[in-house]
């Protein structure tokens, strides 16, 4: 697949990026804890996305801002999560991606591992990085089915609740729920065009994780003695 859609060679100094393996999709689907736990049984590195573009990668978002003459500042959170509505943000989420998954591959590139890299985040997203894979086996998209969100969103602390100074917390985190369901779904739907396999998430991390490995097998490392 790398390069049908771009026509040109990404710039992959080291070869790391010819070896990532991409778990992308939906929110609170349990990517990153799938990823590290095939970081520690097979020796491997694992990229959180939402860490780097949560934290390294304000510098550029402020930039990114000043280019398309908006306020350099975060926009006002009443603005950004009260007074707007789920499709607006899901747009606008859409739009930003490409932008920030360049920013993510400029990280990637920094890595060099002599096995492969799991990279995993809601902004991987398949139309990214389906031009840069030799195969559509080198990544999967994960997505919570209804229960599992519900699960997740009750057990989880950083789900639960936005944690912004808001005039209307509930509103706030309805759409931001509401949101990250469109964003899945765009994601489900673009995956399928493409040929990238979807797994809906309902159980235990652990079994999904056995699941996840073998989807990646052809790529993994043999697993590494666990301790007692």
């Amino acid at each position: 697949m790398a390069g049908d859609d771009t026509g040109t060679e990404i710039w992959d100094p080291f070869g790391t990026l010819r070896r990532v393996l991409w778990i992308g999709g939906g929110q609170w689907a349990g990517k990153s804890t799938v990823a590290r736990l095939l970081a520690v049984r097979h020796g491997m590195t694992a990229y959180h996305y939402d860490l780097h573009d949560a934290r390294g990668h304000d510098d550029r978002r402020i930039a990114r801002r000043v280019r398309l003459g908006l306020p350099p500042a975060d926009p006002d959170p009443d603005a950004a999560w009260v007074d707007t509505t789920p499709q607006d943000m899901a747009a606008e989420t859409l739009e930003g991606f490409p932008d920030r998954f360049e920013w993510a591959l400029d990280d990637l590139r920094a890595l060099f591992s002599g096995r492969p890299v799991v990279a995993e985040g809601w902004g991987l997203r398949p139309e990214l990085v389906a031009p840069i894979i030799d195969s559509p086996r080198r990544m999967l998209v994960m997505v919570p089915t209804e229960a599992f969100r519900a699960r997740q969103l009750r057990e989880l602390d950083r789900a639960g609740a936005l944690g912004l100074d808001v005039g209307d917390p509930e509103r706030a985190q309805r759409n931001r729920v509401e949101r990250d369901r469109l964003v899945a779904a765009d994601a489900v739907r673009t995956a399928r065009r493409l040929g990238i396999r979807v797994m809906e998430i309902d159980g235990t991390l652990g079994a999904v994780a056995v699941a996840v490995a073998d989807h990646f097998r052809p790529y993994l490392p043999p697993p590494e003695p666990q301790e007692e």
